[in-house]
């Protein structure tokens, strides 16, 4: 059925649920107890969709505050703790959530999100649903209102970035884009949905890939199957991002974000300058679709 969209001339249609899947909302964490605690009670308290589980991947925690938090938790009935040990590789600790996870839906979601809109999910399993359809991504604002994540653009700033990066939550962007939903190229795993099935199909996040751009070559996997990534802006939450690792700001981080930088460019070469859906006349260095200088 269709529905008027969220801005003028825009139009929402909604997929009629035949039945409600399990969905495994996969967190991995370590630490940090501020930011987890946020995120599975706002989980838990606000969203609608009510057929879900949840499965904390917890990564060598040695907080004892944490610990407590995560025993305690591990013994209601929506969730399960699962240790994931060793040096941090998100991939692989995602990894191991989709192997515990019995939903027909896998969902990855970071320690750092928090849920204020009760129909987050019940709008991203419509979506994934969908016969066609791989990743679906959504949209995420910063705690000061302001976009993080309104899809992907491969080649923005070198091998992918986020569009309308920085736009207030209330603006719409380039021909309504942050306002409709949307193909794209990749969407961040930050909060990512997936049927299970197609997980496995593409054998997950490539491990080889720690930490930066393993959702990136996640999602181009799956579009070459023959499945398209989309965005939707009817499922809104807060990120705050990088709040429990920090930034790419040591000589490791950067040595390793540069090694997982030309792991990319290597096996995607060409493609990461060849976004199917942004123009080739966009100045890939601007997050807000600016024509190239000179044109």
């Amino acid at each position: 059925t269709a529905s008027k969209g969220l801005m003028p001339n825009t139009y929402k249609l909604n997929v009629n649920f035949k039945h409600f899947p399990l969905v495994s909302v996969i967190i991995p964490t370590r630490n940090r107890l501020d930011l987890l605690k946020i995120c599975v009670d706002s989980l838990l308290s606000i969203t609608a969709y009510k057929n879900f589980e949840v499965i904390i991947l917890d990564n060598d925690s040695d907080d004892l505050s944490t610990i407590k938090y995560l025993e305690d938790i591990n013994l209601l009935d929506k969730i399960r703790v699962v240790h994931a040990p060793g040096e941090f590789n998100f991939s692989k600790i995602n990894n191991v959530g989709a192997r515990h996870a019995k939903g027909e839906i896998l969902c990855l979601l970071n320690n750092d999100i928090e849920i204020f809109d009760e129909n987050w999910m019940a709008e991203m399993v419509m979506q994934t649903m969908r016969p066609d359809i791989g990743c679906v991504g959504a949209k995420l604002l910063y705690p000061d209102n302001t976009v993080q994540h309104a899809g992907v653009i491969l080649g923005l700033g070198g091998v992918a970035g986020h569009s309308h990066l920085g736009f207030r939550s209330d603006e719409s962007g380039y021909f309504d884009r942050i306002a409709i939903v949307h193909n794209a190229s990749a969407v961040t795993a930050a909060c990512l949905m997936i049927k299970k099935t197609i997980y496995n199909e593409v054998n997950g996040l490539d491990e080889s890939l720690a930490v930066a751009f393993n959702d990136i070559d996640f999602c181009l996997r799956v579009s070459r199957l023959g499945y398209r990534n989309v965005f939707t802006p009817y499922a809104t939450l807060y990120h705050h991002e990088s709040a429990s690792r920090g930034y790419e700001e040591t000589p490791e981080k950067i040595l390793r974000f540069t090694s997982e930088s030309d792991f990319m460019k290597q096996r995607w070469g060409k493609l990461l300058t060849e976004d199917y859906y942004y123009n080739f006349n966009f100045d890939l260095n601007s997050h807000s679709y600016q024509l190239k200088s000179g044109l």
